[in-house]
């Protein structure tokens, strides 16, 4: 789908005291165009501006393996997602929980369904059918997107600097909401370039790290790499020392693993990495059978059998999972049942590095809590409130991101009205 949006220079509003307030919101993703809608809603004259060609790209991407919009899980474990920042997530979930934006999409006319995961997906899977529904909307509403817009920030006078294809335009907005996305996709917008322009005036950033995201490990051997990269490792359990396991899957690269079960620990992964230089995964091969079962299996005789078949034959472990296990451990440990079990149960993985942050699916840091409102708005700039990934939280994917994403736009767009309307 390729929706575009064209301004033109004589088409921006002029701001004289007839004109009802200007809401400029940039960023159309999810965020900024709940913003948008929150902003319109309450009888605001708004105009979006996005960089790319297009908006939602990174919106569109994501749901092409499937539209995972939200999640279905009881809300302490929801909510607990969020971890460090499960407060301040808290807070913004009071007002649109993923109750609350199933409802909203079905509003859109698009029907939701629970997965067996209890992830929440529009019936026909896409995100594009959404997306149009939405910004057909947002028009009927009179919000104005216009793409091929970047913001570059603020002229000497306050006025917003914004170049377009035709030159540079300035304009004076009466309420700003920020919605710039992480650091994540560069290609698709979320190149964090808002960055310096905010620290330039003092925003309290923390810096943007890869989440859920594949991690690299010191060196595979020649012989995984050209056996195993890309094969993925199903019905397994990964863990970290003192924590409890998760169960999934993950997938063997040239360079380490990813995939979901590993983007579910990125962040402590992540937080290991920066204070000790190194991060350990305990890959549990069988989380369903007890380390003493596995002993028992391995110590039957296997006669002339090799070693990968009685590991074939008594407890199913070949293939990837196979080439890992011989990768990771000697062969002492090899010839001892009971230390190959212990292995198979808890196998070391050793992570030296994340990967690139624009390989990541999402971001880490960003604009600080501490340095905004309740209602989202910079303590320092008045009149600029934040939104969406910019901010500094991060969540596991699973409907996660996306359900923050729409919480904290309708936050900052409904307080950025309600602080117009204090100021009139």
């Amino acid at each position: 789908m390729r929706i575009l949006f064209h301004s033109l220079l004589p088409a921006m509003p002029n701001n004289h005291p007839a004109s009802p307030p200007l809401a400029v919101v940039i960023g159309a993703g999810p965020a900024g165009l709940m913003a948008a809608e929150a902003l319109a809603q309450q009888g605001l004259a708004v105009q979006v501006f996005d960089a790319m060609p297009s908006v939602g790209r990174k919106f569109l991407l994501a749901g092409v393996g499937g539209m995972n919009i939200t999640h279905s899980e009881a809300y302490p474990q929801f909510v607990s997602r969020y971890a460090e920042r499960q407060g301040e997530i808290d807070a913004l979930l009071q007002d649109f929980d993923a109750d609350a934006l199933r409802q909203w999409i079905h509003g859109l006319g698009i029907d939701t369904f629970v997965g067996t995961s209890g992830r929440v997906f529009p019936t026909d899977m896409k995100a594009a059918p959404l997306l149009r529904a939405w910004l057909k909307r947002l028009r009927d509403s009179g919000v104005v997107i216009h793409t091929r817009h970047r913001w570059l920030g603020w002229h000497a006078d306050g006025a917003l600097r914004i170049a377009y294809p035709q030159g540079e335009l300035q304009l004076k907005a009466d309420a700003v909401v920020l919605a710039l996305g992480g650091g994540s996709w560069a290609r698709l917008g979320s190149d964090g370039a808002w960055q310096p322009l905010l620290a330039e005036r003092a925003v309290d950033i923390s810096p943007l790290r890869p989440s859920n995201c594949g991690f690299e490990v010191a060196g595979w051997s020649p012989l995984l790499v050209d056996k195993f990269a890309g094969a993925p490792l199903k019905n397994i359990a990964l863990s970290m020392p003192g924590l409890a396991p998760r169960k999934g899957e993950f997938i063997l690269t040239a360079q380490g693993v990813e995939g979901s079960l590993v983007y579910a620990w990125s962040a402590p992964l992540r937080q290991a990495l920066e204070v000790n230089g190194q991060a350990t995964l305990l890959l549990d091969l069988l989380p369903d059978k007890p380390v003493d079962k596995i002993a028992q299996a391995l110590a039957k005789p296997r006669g002339s059998r090799s070693m990968a078949k009685h590991l074939h034959g008594q407890l199913g472990i070949d293939g990837a999972k196979a080439g890992l296990l011989r990768e990771l451990t000697d062969p002492a440990t090899f010839a001892d049942p009971l230390a190959l079990a212990r292995a198979i149960k808890a196998l070391p993985i050793t992570l030296v590095r994340t990967r690139p942050l624009d390989e990541a699916i999402s971001s880490a840091g960003g604009v600080r809590f501490e340095g905004l409102d309740e209602g989202l708005m910079l303590r320092g700039m008045p009149g600029v409130f934040c939104a969406g990934e910019m901010l500094d939280w991060e969540a596991p994917t699973g409907g996660y991101l996306l359900t923050a994403c729409f919480a904290s736009g309708l936050r900052a767009g409904r307080a950025a009205a309600g602080w117009l309307k204090s100021r009139s």
